[in-house]
């Protein structure tokens, strides 16, 4: 199935080249046979020259890039055409202003009026040609998958009697939504729902069972008044790579939980990965490595300032690492300049309070400001960190929030940041239970995640800086 949808994918990517192929060489016409004999007087003979050949072939590379950029070759075989539509529309918009400015503007015209033609045109080529492969291209894996040859590995996770009500209603479908059931999961030994659907183990093997049967969709089957055990499920399945669904109740749907999406298909709760649009995740990694390399340069004279400050004051190395958790789980190396005394925590991990008697006096102006953060704009242009995200933790501390917070866990789905709405809003932790009160900031911001949020939290960051509110 894999190497089927890959297929798929550069078909579509393909489609994409060719349309875009074919609406800049009917452009061309367009501009030959419209626009410049109205500059000239005179009809102008057809001719290609390098710069035909060079747009014939660099100009469609662009929209294949800029659509690559906006996240549409992610997922060919989940694709909807009313959202292909106004998604497709927007970019091809965003494109064709992209192609104007940079490449249209500076034409001569007979008159101003024939600049809006030729944007006009240029777009109802583009998006017309765009749509139309689009449409007709996502409209087979529509019917490939009704006739259910293309779909999506998936298991069940839940009790006995759910999962055989569940995998009834998905048999049962008018209209196939993709779902081809390779098991289920349960929390103790069960027998199989029927001869094609085995138990496959308990809650604890679902990411071993992801990985040997490749799983792409996992459906939760459970009441959702056993809150405790849905997060167990939500827990072992973070960060793994697959679409997670959960089934409602009748409660859910009252309350206006369950959104949907699919005229014909089962009414479910997806458990979105992807908090931010693909096109906003792409702005904010560019304003990361943007932002920090700009920090890195111009600051400079003030890092060597800090540095020596830091050298002077005590017996140590300038700079402080440490193993702190980052997306999905992944441990990573965290920077800071040193602010605490040589062996500060031989007693065993211990978080600052305001008077700790640790930090050097260099230190405490350091953390004053948050001087001490400045080194991380390194994890950021890296790609540990961003700018704007949930402060990362060591596994000493997060295995003690996950006793009193299991759902800590969601913060791993997103990068770490410098700052965080949890920072902004509580500031730092002195102990576990200051980190579980500013843990409910942090779910916040995950659930609210978006460019204009990031904004309004730097802004807030810099004027507690500017106010020397740390601590």
């Amino acid at each position: 199935m894999k190497r089927l949808k890959t297929v798929h994918t550069a078909c579509y990517i393909a489609l994409d080249y060719l349309s875009a192929m074919a609406a800049w060489f009917t452009f061309f016409l367009y501009r030959k046979y419209f626009i410049e004999p109205d500059k000239f007087g005179y009809s102008i003979a057809f001719e290609t020259g390098q710069n035909f050949y060079l747009g014939l072939f660099y100009v469609p590379l662009f929209w294949v890039l800029i659509y690559y950029l906006t996240g549409f070759y992610s997922d060919v075989w989940r694709k909807s055409r009313l959202k292909e539509l106004h998604t497709t529309f927007s970019v091809t918009l965003l494109g064709v202003v992209i192609l104007f400015f940079s490449l249209l503007l500076d034409d001569e015209v007979a008159r101003y009026t024939d600049y809006y033609y030729t944007a006009i045109a240029l777009f109802s080529l583009q998006y017309g040609a765009t749509i139309v492969s689009r449409i007709a291209f996502v409209t087979y894996l529509k019917k490939q998958i009704s006739l259910r040859k293309i779909g999506f590995n998936t298991i069940i996770a839940g009790d006995r009697e759910n999962a055989n009500k569940l995998y009834a209603d998905i048999a049962n479908e008018l209209f196939p939504s993709g779902y081809l059931i390779k098991g289920y999961v349960g929390s103790n030994a069960q027998a199989a729902l029927n001869d094609n659907i085995p138990y496959l183990g308990s809650y604890t093997q679902l990411p071993e069972i992801i990985h040997s049967c490749e799983i792409e969709e996992v459906i939760i089957a459970i009441d959702s008044s056993r809150h405790n055990e849905i997060i167990q499920v939500t827990n072992l399945l973070e960060g793994e790579p697959i679409v997670l669904k959960i089934l409602p109740d009748t409660y859910d749907v009252v309350s206006g939980t369950v959104k949907l999406e699919n005229v014909v298909g089962m009414a479910l709760i997806e458990v979105k990965h992807e908090m931010m649009a693909k096109w906003q995740q792409v702005i904010k990694r560019t304003l990361d490595i943007l932002v920090s390399a700009s920090v890195l340069l111009l600051l400079s004279p003030l890092y060597l300032a800090l540095a020596i400050a830091v050298k002077q004051s005590s017996i140590g190395p300038v700079f402080f690492k440490q193993i702190r958790i980052g997306k999905k789980g992944k441990p990573f190396h965290i920077y800071k300049f040193r602010s605490m005394y040589v062996n500060a925590e031989d007693a065993g991990p211990a978080l600052s309070s305001r008077n700790d008697k640790r930090i050097t006096p260099i230190g405490k102006v350091l953390r004053k400001y948050r001087f001490d953060e400045i080194p991380q704009f390194y994890n950021v242009l890296k790609g540990d960190m961003s700018l704007v995200g949930p402060r990362p933790e060591r596994k000493y501390y997060i295995d003690q929030i996950v006793q009193i917070a299991p759902y800590y866990k969601q913060l791993l789905r997103v990068k770490p940041g410098i700052t965080s709405w949890g920072m902004v809003k509580y500031g730092y932790a002195e102990n576990v239970e200051q980190m579980v009160e500013r843990l409910k900031f942090d779910i916040l911001y995950i659930e609210n995640m978006s460019l204009a949020v990031d904004f309004r939290i730097m802004i807030y960051t810099v004027l507690t800086i500017l106010k020397g509110a740390g601590k």
